[in-house]
């Protein structure tokens, strides 16, 4: 069975305080995008039962494959049942360390893929909950659509936005942009925005005022080239650019197909009919 690993991007998000385990409540509308990985699960019956054989091809990943959110994953269900032998193959194409939640898609989706092909009968909040165990943006990979995130990213509400006929590009600099140092930077508003009330009443014309990303402030300062990409969208004609997540891609949406993308050696470009 294979399925194929969604990236997201953020329409605004918005720091709202430091909490006191450390981490940050935040505010932040997540939408998924066309760019995927791939994934796929077989079961061999050739290998000792809970035998796992995990490779994987295309973009280089950092650290061993078993510290990674797929086999995490994996280690999570073993929890709930004996499992069988298994191989399980996994092509990287979305960035890693690029605001876009390609390695939470890939945790995200390998409790659903297994959770289908073994016909574990886990039910979607059981494995939303399950997500949330391997990071803070996994639960938002378990049904994806348009949805409103609020504390650490794991309490989510859908809501209605259609980005249908708009042209989506993205571009990712290849700067790996450390999320920590961005949070430790990031000035808290200490107040929610209603960033989903503002994206269903405001035109899209007016997103870019009001639909802030608010660690754009401290990344666009120490990295110029992700503040310089935003630019040169808004420049090629985006309605709206921005940053997504902590960076370094950053996108833009587009009413009319736009022409030639800035695009550099070692950037990564992307352009899709949403």
């Amino acid at each position: 069975m294979i399925v194929f690993p969604n990236a997201k991007v953020n329409l605004g998000l918005n720091v709202v305080r430091r909490r006191e385990d450390g981490y940050h409540d935040i505010e932040s509308v997540m939408v998924p995008v066309p760019l995927t990985d791939a994934l796929e699960a077989i079961v061999d019956l050739e290998l000792p039962a809970g035998k796992v054989v995990y490779t994987r091809s295309g973009l280089a990943i950092p650290g061993p494959s078993d510290g990674d959110l797929c086999m995490k994953a994996v280690d999570l269900l073993r929890q709930k049942a004996e499992l069988p032998g298994l191989r399980i193959h996994l092509h990287k194409v979305i960035p890693m360390g690029a605001g876009m939640g390609g390695g939470s898609s890939d945790g995200a989706n390998m409790l659903l893929v297994l959770n289908d092909l073994l016909q574990l009968g886990l039910s979607r909040t059981e494995l939303s909950s399950m997500a949330a165990q391997l990071g803070s943006d996994c639960p938002f990979f378990i049904n994806p659509g348009p949805q409103l995130a609020l504390g650490r990213g794991e309490r989510l509400s859908p809501i209605d936005l259609d980005l249908s006929g708009l042209w989506l590009v993205l571009v990712n600099p290849g700067i790996h942009v450390p999320t920590p140092l961005v949070y430790k930077h990031t000035v808290p508003t200490g107040r929610l925005l209603g960033l989903d009330e503002l994206l269903a009443t405001r035109a899209i014309e007016d997103w870019q005022e009001r639909i802030p990303n608010t660690m754009e402030r401290y990344v666009f300062e120490a990295f110029p080239e992700v503040g310089a990409i935003n630019m040169q969208l808004k420049e090629q004609g985006a309605i709206y650019a921005a940053m997504s997540g902590s960076g370094s891609t950053v996108f833009g949406l587009f009413r009319n197909e736009p022409g030639p993308m800035p695009n550099r050696p070692g950037w990564a470009t992307w352009k899709f009919r949403l």
